[in-house]
């Protein structure tokens, strides 16, 4: 029987149009640069699950807005969803070891370089969730 893993991630931008990305602490895909986000918990919404692991991973209190898509990725249904900022501090926490902020340039880099999750640039280019900075 194939179990899916729902999750779920955040796209998030800032005022200037960087998008918010986490550094995975733990697999799959350690000390990759990925969107933050994370497993849905029993009896959790989507939104619920959005809200909760941007918290954890980011230190910021974000609303989910817009469905953006989803991708499988092994065992895990990810459904991305556009966010916006509602409070709190960007900390990197939980399973992320690193949170930031980047730019065109910075994702362009990340990718080329390999240090993105597989797939993302290829993703976020597709639907139209590029930084704008």
């Amino acid at each position: 029987m194939d179990t899916r893993v729902p999750c779920v991630g955040g796209i998030v931008f800032d005022d200037q149009g960087r998008l918010l990305l986490i550094e995975r602490g733990h697999d799959p895909g350690k000390g990759l640069w990925s969107l933050p986000g994370g497993r849905v918990e029993q009896g959790e919404t989507d939104t619920e699950a959005v809200v909760r692991e941007l918290r954890e991973e980011t230190g910021l209190d974000v609303t989910p807005h817009t469905f953006v898509g989803m991708v499988a990725r092994g065992p895990y249904d990810i459904r991305d969803y556009e966010c916006t900022v509602a409070g709190g501090t960007l900390t990197p926490g939980d399973d992320a070891d690193d949170a930031r902020w980047v730019d065109s340039a910075e994702l362009v880099e990340l990718d080329t370089s390999g240090r993105l999750v597989d797939l993302l640039f290829i993703t976020l280019r597709d639907w139209g969730a590029l930084p704008r900075a």
